[in-house]
């Protein structure tokens, strides 16, 4: 146990004080009270009345011991409030259905593409002669495909998708409900005419074929590298393990959270080279600001 006193200067007859043991709030004795004595002769003095509050030390400092005790998954429970809890159990879900749905499409995506591309050059070669210039053609399509679906996706992004398409874009830059939201139709759309390369390619043979089956390709890699980079390192919608920590990505991935800020007019409209857009309008110092900022929010979910 341990006591605690209050003193308090009060104006009341010098000889009718009842004291008691009981805690009294210093607040009942205010510093100055216009009291009449039942006596009326009698004269004020001014006295001190102490009050003494008395404290449960000890079962305090078990309550403190406990909580300390207590560990944190169990006192993170005691701050959610029903509601929140149950928000919290829904996005987990949300996101382990879009793992699930972007592990599946990517392992499959790959496996087609990497049998597609053996099988196409095994046909090729057959016959004991080796078609170099289609060979070549199709890797050089592949990696011209890839970087010139950046720029297409930059030019679309702000003349299809924030003007035109923006019914369909407008799903993406509000709070998402539930795992998919309409703007993940884009990535369907672009599909269609990487698998229809793809097929021609496949099925023909020749430089125009094989330049065709290049162009699906590329395509379909940077698909895969939109969806890691986009949906998963900047807007989380599921783990992406390394990838987080690959420098360049992290600046990519707060060029993109920059757009959604809306602080540069919209600008970066691409991902891959959205940084260097930002260079180009003078937001290189936000964007470091943007790339602590997430850093210290990543270090703070993994610890």
């Amino acid at each position: 146990m341990a006591a605690g006193s209050s003193v308090t200067s009060v104006s009341k007859p010098f000889h009718s004080i009842p004291i008691t043991n009981l805690p009294i709030p210093v607040s009942l004795f205010p510093s100055s009270i216009g009291y009449r004595s039942s006596f009326h002769g009698a004269r004020r003095k001014h006295g001190f009345a102490v009050c003494f509050v008395l404290k449960d030390s000890k079962q305090n400092t078990q309550m403190d011991i406990s909580r300390e005790e207590a560990p944190e998954e169990d006192r993170r429970s005691q701050i959610l409030t029903p509601r929140a809890a149950e928000r919290l159990a829904r996005k987990r879900s949300e996101r382990f259905t879009y793992l699930v749905a972007a592990v599946m499409s990517s392992f499959g995506i790959t496996s087609m593409a990497v049998m597609a591309v053996y099988y196409r050059f095994h046909w090729q070669m057959e016959g004991g002669e080796v078609p170099l210039s289609e060979m070549f053609g199709t890797f050089a399509l592949s990696v011209g495909a890839a970087v010139g679906m950046e720029f297409w996706a930059r030019w679309a992004h702000k003349a299809l998708w924030h003007a035109s398409l923006w019914h369909m874009h407008e799903s993406h830059h509000r709070p998402r409900e539930g795992p998919f939201e309409l703007n993940d139709l884009f990535a369907i759309i672009n599909a269609v005419p990487a698998i229809a390369l793809l097929s021609y390619g496949f099925f023909n043979k020749g430089l125009i074929p094989g330049l065709c089956f290049g162009a699906g390709l590329g395509i379909t890699v940077y698909g895969m590298a939109y969806m890691f980079v986009h949906d998963g390192l900047v807007h989380r919608r599921f783990p992406v393990g390394p990838i987080a920590n690959v420098p360049y990505f992290r600046r990519v991935a707060a060029a993109h959270q920059l757009h959604h800020s809306d602080k540069f007019m919209g600008v970066p409209y691409g991902l891959f080279l959205g940084p260097q857009e930002l260079k180009e309008v003078g937001g290189e110092e936000e964007l470091k600001k943007e790339i602590n900022k997430r850093a210290k929010s990543y270090s703070h979910e993994g610890s």
